[in-house]
């Protein structure tokens, strides 16, 4: 059997339960060296095989997944942050079912929460944003037109740019002249949850700045949008006093 687990933003007790459950069980653990903290390899047993996909292809993963079927061993598959969000999961599952494996997948926290929790941030402000983009600016890797930074900032939603952080200054660029105003809120957080943590709040103009003084230029993620400031914002109807839900009914405060 082959466990994709989410390893989660970066603390090591920032896995899920089942995740530490099943890296404590694991006969082969292949993780994403280039990301994942490696303090969660404590977790394996004595004698567990550990190979760092950062070092390999794919067909070679598959190899190693392969051999540990084969001696009816158990794999955890160890991405960060939650696999579903550019874990390249999809590809390794389509090898694994041509072999006629079985897999799951065990979610995990992914660094967008991380650096929301980093920030003291909600993201879904009322009468700022209700929605959140998660995406990345193209690099080798093409995004499709309609999701370019251009396209998605004409919504006005907080914007979430993972893999981003190597080039903020055409990031910013890019914004501003997509209409995104200069002053509009951006923070950038580096690791996220980790030992190291650094974290700023800026603007879209200065974000490049900010970036170049602190020397980050990976392993982080910028946030762009007014929920950034966390001001300005509208309190939730559902804990409005006078507000009736399933649960309460809501009463006269004019009373």
């Amino acid at each position: 059997m082959v466990h994709f687990v989410g390893a989660g933003p970066g603390a090591v007790d920032l896995i899920t339960v089942r995740g530490k459950e099943l890296l404590e069980k694991a006969d082969v653990i292949i993780y994403a060296g280039s990301l994942v903290n490696p303090e969660l390899l404590k977790y394996a047993k004595d004698g567990c095989e550990i190979h760092d996909s950062a070092k390999l292809d794919l067909g070679q993963v598959i190899e190693i997944v392969q051999k540990a079927e084969e001696e009816n061993k158990m794999t955890v598959r160890l991405h960060t942050g939650d696999p579903s969000i550019y874990g390249a999961i999809r590809e390794q599952m389509d090898e694994l079912d041509k072999l006629g494996f079985e897999y799951d997948v065990t979610p995990g926290v992914s660094s967008f929460c991380g650096a929301a929790a980093a920030l003291n941030m909600e993201y879904t402000l009322p009468g700022v944003t209700q929605s959140v983009i998660i995406t990345r600016m193209e690099k080798r890797t093409p995004v499709p037109e309609r999701e370019s930074v251009e396209e998605l900032s004409k919504h006005g939603a907080t914007m979430v740019f993972f893999l981003s952080a190597g080039d903020t200054q055409t990031l910013s660029r890019r914004l501003i002249e997509a209409g995104v105003a200069k002053d509009t809120p951006a923070a950038i957080v580096y690791k996220a949850t980790w030992d190291d943590e650094k974290k700023f709040v800026t603007d879209v103009e200065n974000l490049p700045n900010v970036a170049v003084e602190n020397g980050i230029n990976k392993t982080a993620l910028i946030i762009v949008g007014n929920s950034v400031k966390q001001a300005d914002y509208e309190k939730s109807k559902l804990y409005s006093p006078d507000f009736t839900t399933g649960f309460r009914k809501g009463r006269n405060t004019n009373d």
